[in-house]
């Protein structure tokens, strides 16, 4: 009788080449076999994980240059919570929070800042105050101004899919092909940035972990991720301390870390090529670490 587990029972799935740069404003990023690292500075009362710890600017330049010093290769700035049913900010108050940080970060570290906003006047001020990197959890939908903004400007842009809005996508999502339904939406955001101007090789894609998706839903987005290699742009994920890890760990106190860095090796060792966390330094070394034993071989 065969097997049913031998190898050859299993469909082979082609990977497509990985993206292997990413331009922005001012410089490219080159893209190497081992994740590029996004730190997360959330500049908020009310983030899902830290919310609060780094809401003045002195706390949150600190952590920014620890993460800096952790090994982070960009550093993402956000002044706005999009975790579950998490309230809008104005802004006004969205810049009042993330200015200060980013002008002084600009001075300070020679690596690229990108600013987490879906609000076409934030991520202007940002940009002038000198981000390289447009995060949208929108994907360049929340805001008609934004995509000419950055189409004007040159930078690097993200674009993530979420299904509603924060305030609403958690409330039953559903799918029918969680890999193909975001394959699709992620190709059409692509295709409208290209068809107005912003070159291929600006674009990075998200396919949104946790925005709109069941702890199942999840799971399999981290598990096929390489599928979306073949649209030819980067992908970013940002599953750090998110909720359908202490469901995988059984334990809804875990503060998520250990979970974090369990899931970004399969991360890493499926080529995506930059990896959001909250703490740099122990991923980014357990990484290396893998990598050098042979699990990415």
């Amino acid at each position: 009788m065969q097997n049913p587990f031998a190898p050859s029972s299993f469909p082979i799935r082609p990977v497509a080449p990985r993206a292997n740069e990413w331009r922005l404003r001012t410089r490219t990023l080159a893209l190497p076999p081992l994740p590029l690292w996004m730190g997360i500075v959330n500049v908020t009362p009310d983030s899902f994980s830290d919310g609060g710890r780094y809401f003045e600017p002195g706390p949150a330049i600190e952590q920014a240059l620890a993460l800096v010093e952790g090994g982070a290769d960009i550093l993402d700035i956000g002044g706005e919570s999009t975790r579950p049913y998490s309230d809008e900010v104005d802004a006004e108050e969205e810049l009042r929070r993330v200015l200060p940080v980013i002008e002084h970060l600009a001075r300070e570290v020679s690596i690229p800042i990108s600013i987490d906003t879906r609000k076409a006047s934030v991520a202007r001020a940002a940009i002038d105050a000198g981000a390289e990197i447009v995060n949208d959890v929108t994907g360049l939908e929340g805001d008609p101004a934004m995509l000419p903004l950055v189409v004007a400007t040159g930078v690097g842009v993200c674009a993530m899919h979420m299904q509603g809005t924060p305030q609403t996508m958690q409330d039953n999502p559903q799918y029918d092909d969680i890999v193909g339904e975001i394959h699709h939406y992620l190709r059409i955001r692509r295709d409208v940035l290209m068809a107005a101007d912003v070159d291929l090789s600006r674009i990075c894609l998200d396919p949104g972990i946790g925005f709109g998706k069941t702890h199942e839903h999840n799971l399999t987005l981290m598990t096929e991720c390489r599928q979306f290699h073949d649209l030819g742009c980067p992908l970013l994920v940002g599953h750090s301390r998110k909720g359908f890890l202490s469901k995988i760990v059984g334990d809804a106190e875990s503060n998520r870390d250990a979970a974090t860095i369990g899931a970004a090796l399969s991360l890493a060792r499926q080529g995506v090529q930059v990896i959001r966390v909250h703490d740099v330094c122990p991923a980014r070394e357990a990484v290396l670490a893998f990598a050098a034993t042979g699990g990415l071989a």
